[in-house]
C-alpha cells in the first residue's frame, strides 16, 4: 500500500518585515498546505504582502517573549507536520526540490525533522557558517518552544537528519531588541539561566560591551550547566574579546581551554595558526594548520561551523607557510588542496601559477 503523503503547516511570526516576507513565501509557499502568519505589530506593508499567500493572519500583542508568540503561531496549525521559519529565510531551488522529496517519503513515525541553517553563503551560493534547527515537527506532539529570547524548540522522540537546509539571507534585524529584553529582566532582578547568561553575553559582544561580555560568558562558563556547543562558542568569543582587548595570555587560555569540552576544532586551530604565522614563528603555525586539516567535525555537532576552517583555508595557509620556509612541494601540494574546494578563487590560482614556475612545474592552465 502506498505511503501517504505528510500535509505541512508553515508557521511564522512576523512584525515589518516587507523586505524579507516575499522572498521567503515565495519559496516556501508550494510545499506546504498551510500557511500561517503570527504578526506582532507590523506598521508596514508586511500584512499587505502576506494576503497574497494566505488569509490564515493572526494578530498577537507582543510582550517581549519570542517562545510564547512561536507557541500561538504553533498552536494555529491544522496538518500533520509545522515548519518554522523566519522572515528573513528562505529555501533556495535545490533545497526545495530536497524539500519535496521529503515531504513525499518522510515517514510519519518521525517527530522531528532536523535541517542545516545556512547563515552565510559565499559568492558562489556555497556556505560559510551554518548550524542545525529541528525544523519541522509532527504536530500531535505538541512539541512547545523555550525561552523568551534566543528561543529554541524542545524535541524528543525519532528525529530524522535531513541535508535539506533553510538560508538565511536578512540582516541583523532589530539592533538592540533582544539586548533590551535581557537588560529588562535584570533590571526586574531576575535571576538568567546558564543559557541565557550565554546569550546575553552574546549581545552584548554584537554591541561592543567587550568587558561586560568577558563577564557573562565566564559566568556562564563557572555554572558547569552549558551545552558543550555553547561552552565551546563562549570560549571563542571571550578569545575574540581578549584579542580586541590586547591580552593575548587570555585569547591563548580560552583556545586551550575550548579543548577541554571536546576534541580540537579547526578554528581553533586556524586561529593559532593565524597568530603564529604573524609572528613569522612559522613551525608553530605549520603544526597548528596542519592540526586543522587532521581533526574531523564530530559528527553529533550541531553547533555553528565555519567551514573555510574545515576545508580550503588551513591549506591555503600552510601553503604560504612552507613557501616562506623555502619548503615549495609543500607549499604546491597544499595549495592544490586548496584548490579542490575552490577551484576558482583568484589568489590560490595566482599561488599555483607561482609555484609552478618557482618548480618548474608546466601549467595545466
Amino acid at each position: 500500500m502506498p505511503q501517504t503523503e505528510i500535509t505541512i503547516s508553515l508557521c511564522m511570526i512576523v512584525k515589518n518585515e516587507e523586505s524579507n516576507i516575499e522572498r521567503c513565501l515565495d519559496s516556501a509557499h508550494n510545499l506546504v498546505d498551510e500557511i500561517n502568519i503570527v504578526d506582532t505589530g507590523s506598521t508596514d506593508r508586511t500584512k499587505e504582502i502576506v494576503k497574497k499567500y494566505t488569509d490564515r493572519i493572526f494578530d498577537y500583542a507582543w510582550n517581549d517573549d519570542f517562545a510564547s508568540a512561536r507557541n500561538y503561531a504553533f498552536s494555529q496549525a491544522t496538518k500533520d507536520y509545522i515548519l518554522w521559519l523566519d522572515a528573513d529565510d528562505e529555501l533556495l531551488e535545490q533545497d526545495q526540490k530536497e524539500f519535496l522529496t521529503l515531504k513525499k517519503t518522510l515517514d510519519p513515525v518521525v517527530d522531528a525533522v532536523n535541517m542545516p541553517y545556512h547563515l552565510i553563503l559565499d559568492k558562489h551560493g556555497k556556505p560559510i557558517c551554518s548550524l542545525r534547527r529541528n525544523r519541522l515537527v509532527r504536530r500531535s506532539m505538541n512539541f512547545q518552544w523555550i525561552g523568551l529570547v534566543h528561543e529554541y524548540l524542545e524535541v524528543n522522540g525519532k528525529v530524522l537528519i535531513s541535508d535539506c537546509a533553510v538560508t538565511h539571507r536578512g540582516g541583523p534585524g532589530e539592533l538592540d531588541r533582544n539586548l533590551k529584553i535581557y537588560e529588562s529582566r535584570l533590571a526586574r532582578g531576575e535571576v538568567l539561566s546558564p543559557r541565557d547568561l550565554y546569550y546575553y553575553a552574546n549581545e552584548l559582544i554584537d554591541h561592543k560591551m567587550y568587558n561586560r561580555a568577558i563577564e557573562y560568558y565566564l559566568k556562564f562558563l563557572a555554572t558547569g550547566k552549558g551545552w558543550v556547543e555553547d561552552n565551546i562558542s563562549a570560549c571563542g568569543r571571550l578569545a575574540d574579546c581578549f584579542e580586541i582587548l590586547h591580552e593575548q595570555g587570555n585569547m591563548f587560555k580560552y583556545c586551550f581551554k575550548s579543548f577541554e569540552y571536546d576534541t580540537p576544532r579547526a578554528e581553533f586551530c586556524c586561529r593559532l595558526g593565524f597568530y603564529f604565522l604573524q609572528l613569522e614563528a612559522l613551525d608553530q603555525a605549520v603544526f597548528w594548520y596542519k592540526l586543522a586539516t587532521e581533526v574531523e567535525l564530530p559528527i553529533d555537532s550541531w553547533g555553528q561551523v565555519n567551514y573555510d576552517c574545515w576545508t580550503w583555508l588551513p591549506h591555503l595557509q600552510l601553503c604560504v607557510c612552507y613557501d616562506k620556509l623555502g619548503k615549495h612541494e609543500l607549499a604546491y601540494k597544499h595549495n592544490e588542496l586548496a584548490l579542490k574546494y575552490r577551484p576558482e578563487d583568484s589568489h590560490i590560482l595566482h599561488n599555483k601559477r607561482y609555484l609552478e614556475g618557482v618548480l618548474g612545474l608546466e601549467s595545466e592552465g
